[in-house]
């Protein structure tokens, strides 16, 4: 059995690491991907962002919250790049 941690990390910083990372990754494929290929594009780094929420939190080290932490990783990356491709795609229809 391990000692409890005297001063454990922050669970919330790990979620919002990888926020921040599906952020920059949507706008990345809404800026260099070419239209039509948005989607399957999004829908990869979405798989990887998926994959970088799981690490986080392996690297995290604590089993408390663990599937809370890793789906509200996940949650909130599908709705930050679920809004962005929204403006994108509304983007592209008034262009």
């Amino acid at each position: 059995m391990t000692e409890p941690a005297l001063a454990p990390r922050n669970a919330f910083i790990g979620v919002l690491v990888v926020w921040v990372v599906a952020f920059a990754a949507a706008i990345a494929v809404g800026v260099f991907v070419p239209e039509a290929w948005r989607v399957p594009w999004l829908l990869v780094a979405f798989g990887g962002v998926v994959l970088l929420s799981f690490a986080v939190q392996l690297w995290y080290g604590r089993t408390q919250g663990f599937i809370l932490r890793v789906g509200g990783g996940a949650l909130g990356a599908l709705l930050v790049m679920g809004v962005i491709s929204v403006g994108f795609g509304l983007a592209a229809l008034v262009s």
